[in-house]
């Protein structure tokens, strides 16, 4: 499950980032399998997904290519598109305060709808921070954490809302921020809390996950922002 959910995340910025030119040959499924680690059935079914979506079109014999519809959906080099253009001009101060009004208020909504697939990658992504051997590291993994959970509110507009925040982390601005202020003490509270947030969701207790999500959030922001 969270092989193929990786592998489908980071095919998608790929093809929504202009990387790839319409008409363009990605690179085979033996390809794609020995670069990310994961069976040529995982690879095969994420392509089948993104023929669907008509981001991609194959040819028996010749490949798997690139379509306009999918360069369409990029920004265009000359002209961004909105959101990206959000992204790109949000501030830590922002963000945070975004992060601190949103995450919260969709706890109820995660409670009610979460699966147990969507356990296991909370509990994952938990695992994968913990393992983290750099700040780069921790710092994808802990955003993905709090995506995962607005994912599992199973709400299209809310899960594209929480895919811009987490664009947003990725900005050099907030990266710098966290890479000063993470001290392996920190870093090793975020962990515990996060651990707790997980719990209390997987508990399905409202009160205290959205009691501990707003401290976890709060904490941060002391750490990042100092207020």
């Amino acid at each position: 499950m969270d092989s193929s959910y990786l592998f489908r995340v980071a095919l998608l910025d790929q093809l929504h980032s202009g990387q790839w030119q319409a008409g363009e040959r990605l690179p085979t499924e033996r390809e794609f399998s020995d670069q990310y680690q994961i069976s040529r059935s995982t690879v095969r079914k994420v392509l089948a997904d993104m023929k669907a979506q008509g981001l991609i079109a194959q040819t028996v014999g010749s490949g798997t290519y690139v379509t306009d519809q999918a360069v369409a959906a990029a920004p265009h080099k000359d002209k961004p598109a909105a959101a990206p253009e959000v992204t790109w001009h949000t501030s830590p101060a922002e963000l945070m305060e975004a992060r601190m009004a949103l995450e919260p208020s969709i706890i109820e909504m995660v409670i009610g709808n979460a699966t147990p697939a969507d356990f296991e990658q909370m509990e994952n992504c938990c695992l994968r921070a913990e393992a983290a051997s750099s700040v780069e590291e921790f710092e994808v993994w802990d955003g993905m954490f709090h995506e995962v959970i607005a994912r599992a509110a199973h709400n299209s507009f809310v899960a594209r809302l929480f895919k811009l925040m987490n664009l947003a982390r990725a900005e050099g601005e907030w990266g710098m921020l966290k890479k000063r202020s993470l001290t392996p003490e920190r870093r090793l509270a975020y962990q515990s809390e996060h651990r707790q947030l997980f719990q209390a969701i997987k508990a399905r207790d409202p009160v205290q996950a959205k009691a501990l999500a707003i401290e976890h959030l709060a904490h941060v922001r002391k750490n990042l922002l100092n207020y």
